[in-house]
Parts: C-alpha cells; structure tokens; sequence
C-alpha cells in the first residue's frame, strides 16, 4: 500500500512519547514485526519518510505506531492533528514467528512498539506470552497498562529504579530463563546494546531469540543500502528487507557495536 492515511487520534505519553492511530485509504494487512515508512510533512525538508513499526493493527483496518521525538522528522509528527493526512507505505519488512510455545518478550524503552501487535498475534493462536520492560527511568516505561489489560504477566526494570526493579531489563531476563518452562522463544525490540545483551543471554542458554532492529532508512524497500548492518555470515543484512526481524544468531553483534 502506498497511498494516504489520516490520523484518527493522538496521544501524548508523557515525555518525548507519542501514539498515533491512522486509517489508511486502502486498509491492508500486516504481520508483528512489520513496519510503515510515513511521509512526516508535505514539504522536502525533510524528504525522507521515516520508518515505524506497527505498534497494533485494528479490526477497522486502522492502525497505530509509537514514537518517541528524536529529531525534526518525529517532532513534526508529534505535532500532527487528528484529521491530518500522511502518506504511507506499508507493509514493509519480515515479521516475527508466531509458532513459540512459551514466547518470551524483552523490550526496551520506545522498543515495545513492535510487541503488543505480537502479544495481539500470540493471544489469538492461544500462547500465553510474558512480557519483560526495560527503560532508564519510568518515563521509558510505556505500555504496560496495555498488557495488563490483556492480562499479559509482566515486569518491569528501570536503570534508576523508579519503577520496577533497579537495574537492567537482562538482569530480568536471565532470572526468568532460569525457571522457564521448556520451549520458551525469546522476541526482543530495543537498543542496540539492550538487544546485544540480550542476544548473549539467550545464547548461552541455547534459548531461540528473535530480535527486531533499528536502523537510518531512506527508501524502506531495499534499493538504497543505507540500513545495512553486519551479519554473522560475512555479508551485510538489510534491515528494511531481510529485516527488521532477525534470528539473534544472524547478526554480528561484536561488529555492530563496534562500528556505532
């Protein structure tokens, strides 16, 4: 789909956090994991459209997208009025597995947007997920009322210890893959380090992981290059097209970091 949407409702989070729901002209359908890429302003500046994950998709055909401000394009967003039209394309990118049986999901700040379309999509196949919430204060915690409505168990960790437990969101991690029960399948959307972090974790207990990345776009569908990160196998992945979800194992971790 490539066409016109109109935002339908706005919702501050606190903070830099904001919460769009958009209905498209062509409602289309989508996966967990899957992303938009928006046009932000009707000017050229900026040109670019910027990528966000689809935070929930709607029986209506509306869906929304969770952000937090972090440059122009975003802050112009942020500012956008109901009954504004922004255009989109969409569907874009891999999505992630649904067939775990015990999932697993780990999220870190803005990084839960990806998750609740999941638990949405884990619910309806019948798993029960569980969900670990990480941020550097509860100002970074977003999101968990949603789950608590779906009755979705969760934790939370805050660097400063505002909320939840003190600490990092791996630290949940690692105590909880001590007593989970067999067949658990990690899926985790975060920072660069959160997901890395996570990523070792779960290899040193041989636990599935799945991790949906972040990364600059420029075209969303592959053609540009700009969004490539190292892969395990000496070539570089796209994130927009062979991504954003990724088997843990798959990316280069050691190198990523490295290089940012």
């Amino acid at each position: 789909m490539d066409d016109r949407c109109w935002v339908v409702a706005r919702e501050a989070l606190g903070g830099e956090y904001y919460r769009l729901r958009l209905r498209p002209a062509q409602p289309f359908a989508a996966a967990p994991g899957q992303f938009v890429m928006l046009k932000v302003a009707d000017s050229i500046d900026p040109l670019l459209r910027r990528p966000f994950s689809i935070h929930r998709m709607h029986p209506s055909g509306e869906f929304e997208v969770l952000f937090r401000v972090a440059g122009q394009g975003t802050r112009l967003l942020s500012a956008v009025h109901v009954g504004t039209r922004v255009d989109a394309i969409a569907p874009l990118g891999s999505a992630f597995p649904l067939d775990a049986a015990n999932p697993l999901l780990v999220g870190g700040g803005v990084g839960v947007a990806p998750l609740l379309f999941l638990t949405d999509a884990l619910l309806e196949r019948g798993s029960r997920p569980k969900l670990l919430l990480g941020g550097r204060s509860d100002r970074d915690i977003l999101c968990h009322d949603d789950f608590g409505c779906l009755a979705v168990p969760y934790e939370l960790a805050t660097e400063d210890g505002s909320l939840g437990e003190e600490g990092l969101v791996t630290r949940l991690l690692t105590r909880g893959l001590r007593s989970a029960e067999a067949g658990v399948t990690v899926f985790s959307c975060g920072p660069a380090r959160m997901l890395a972090a996570v990523a070792r974790v779960c290899a040193d207990r041989q636990v599935p992981c799945w991790v949906s990345m972040e990364a600059y776009m420029a075209c969303g569908v592959g053609a540009c290059l700009g969004c490539v990160i190292p892969g395990t196998n000496g070539a570089y992945l796209r994130v927009c097209k062979e991504g954003p979800v990724f088997p843990a194992d798959a990316v280069d971790w050691e190198t990523l970091l490295r290089d940012r």
